[in-house]
């Protein structure tokens, strides 16, 4: 076999070689399959780049975001957000901007008082266990640790009928036991199957960071179906998450050395009222002055120098004229891994006009509906499979047509609207979508987190009122939007342009 390989390679390089004889600029000792090679400067490696890529490594997700790194970029995040005033603005801007007020449920199965059952005592859970808090935690942890993690447990103290609760735990505790034997597919105080799908998590029961942290570690192994793990995703195979904020660690504190510099040359130049100097040359004839000798002056007096020394004032020329302009490029870049538009993470919008400020926001909007999203995969939609389970089992308490449990149950969530710049501009264009058959009732009252069957019957009952007490009810005819309003939005969309 071996021999019929080999006399196949040298029939095909002699034949080659023949081919390439009779080819112009082609060496008869040439093969006919030369290897093909392409080059690209970023893979080249320099002395000028050979720094800046030295830090570059191949390691996979797990091994790149290992414990001791996690850790690492957790305390320094966690001081930063402690410490800046930028960074705990944009942490909380964001987490009230993604959970808002908290997610609504509406129920989808055709027995309309059964869902509207549901929604009603699924609402006073979530308010009685503060879900919408234990969200914006969630959120914020997520920014500051990497991740977050929440167990399904019962608390018999809540206030509500079924007494479901979610504890949120730190991704500290989630961790590998130093005195637990190693095991297959055991990753991170993570076990996983022959699929990657968590089996269990071992959860210290101290914080490592607690006084009364044991030396022994003592853990409880919770099964995965009880455990929420909310992080994002980065890379294939990525279990474990990082802080939202790490590409920017380096420039809060680049930020913040800047600030504290700025200040202390603005004080140091505070502390002198002047300068007293003299032109003659040394051992002149200017009268003799003690070094450095300070000298006591009287508010509103006529004063006179030594003989050949004058006095000059301190000019303080801080902060510089490039303080401001400084701070926003940083601030800029910092929001930009937070897909954060700069006029919301400095809450300055002075530099906007209304079609700059609308286009920003466009790609701020669209990263909080991805969010809202894996939020209510992740999350919310687990919490209500745990509640319909833990409500199937007391008797009597759902209706009949839902006590058969079925994962796929038809629901949506409902999260807050954004308010608009121009409130009235976004009326008219709501206005003439609606006329033009564009859109629905039910997307406009979605986009303010509403549910549209509940706002009209809501707006029925106010008519119905107003009918009975003599008031007018009666709609406003529908009219073609007027010349201003048109020319606003032409303008606006030459600015955007």
């Amino acid at each position: 076999m071996l021999k019929r390989l080999s006399g196949i390679i040298e029939q095909a390089w002699r034949g080659g070689a023949s081919r390439s004889s009779s080819t112009p600029g082609r060496s008869p000792r040439q093969p006919f399959f030369s290897r093909l090679r392409a080059k690209y400067d970023a893979a080249n490696t320099t002395l000028d780049n050979m720094k800046h890529w030295s830090r570059a490594d191949g390691l996979s997700s797990a091994a790149a975001n290992s414990p001791d790194v996690r850790r690492t970029l957790r305390n320094r995040s966690r001081y930063e957000v402690a410490n800046n005033s930028y960074a705990r603005g944009i942490t909380l801007t964001l987490a009230n901007d993604v959970v808002g007020t908290g997610p609504r449920l509406q129920m989808l199965t055709p027995d309309a008082e059964a869902n509207r059952f549901v929604e009603q005592e699924f609402s006073a859970w979530a308010e009685a266990v503060g879900l919408a808090e234990k969200l914006r935690t969630m959120r914020l942890a997520r920014v500051s640790d990497g991740e977050s993690f929440g167990l399904l447990t019962s608390n018999e103290r809540v206030d509500s009928t079924v007494k479901l609760d979610l504890r949120l735990i730190e991704a500290d505790q989630v961790a590998s036991p130093t005195l637990v034997a190693d095991r297959t597919r055991y990753i991170d105080g993570i076990q996983f199957d022959t699929d990657g799908n968590p089996l269990s998590y071992d959860v210290l029961r101290e914080h490592p960071g607690d006084v009364t942290f044991a030396i022994n570690e003592e853990f409880d192994t919770v099964p995965a179906a009880a455990v929420l793990h909310y992080f994002r995703c980065d890379r294939p195979g990525q279990i474990r998450g990082i802080p939202d904020i790490t590409p920017a660690l380096p420039l809060f504190a680049q930020l913040r050395r800047f600030t504290l510099a700025v200040l202390a040359a603005a004080e140091t130049a505070a502390d002198f009222a002047g300068i007293l100097y003299t032109d003659a040359p040394a051992n002149g004839e200017a009268d003799a002055a003690e070094p450095f000798e300070p000298i006591e002056l009287e508010k509103r007096m006529l004063l006179t120098m030594p003989g050949g020394w004058k006095m000059a004032q301190m000019r303080s020329e801080q902060p510089s004229t490039t303080y401001a302009e400084f701070k926003k490029e940083i601030l800029n870049e910092i929001a930009r891994c937070l897909n954060m538009p700069f006029n919301v993470a400095a809450g300055n919008s002075s530099g906007y006009n209304y079609a700059s400020g609308r286009l920003d926001h466009q790609t701020y909007f669209k990263s909080i509906r991805v969010e809202q999203t894996q939020l209510a995969r992740v999350v919310l939609d687990r919490v209500l499979i745990a509640w319909l389970r833990e409500a199937i089992l007391i008797e009597g308490y759902l209706p009949n047509s839902l006590r058969t449990l079925d994962s796929t149950f038809e629901h949506q969530w409902f999260w807050d609207g954004h308010e608009h710049v121009d409130p009235a501009k976004e009326a008219n264009a709501q206005k003439i979508r609606l006329s033009n058959h564009t859109t629905t009732l039910a997307i406009e009252f979605a986009r303010q987190g509403r549910d549209w069957e509940t706002e009209l019957k809501q707006r029925a009952k106010e008519v119905s009122l107003m009918r009975e007490l003599g008031l007018s009810a009666s709609d406003e005819t529908e009219t073609q939007p007027s010349t201003k309003v048109t020319e606003d939005n032409a303008e606006d969309t030459a600015r955007a342009a």
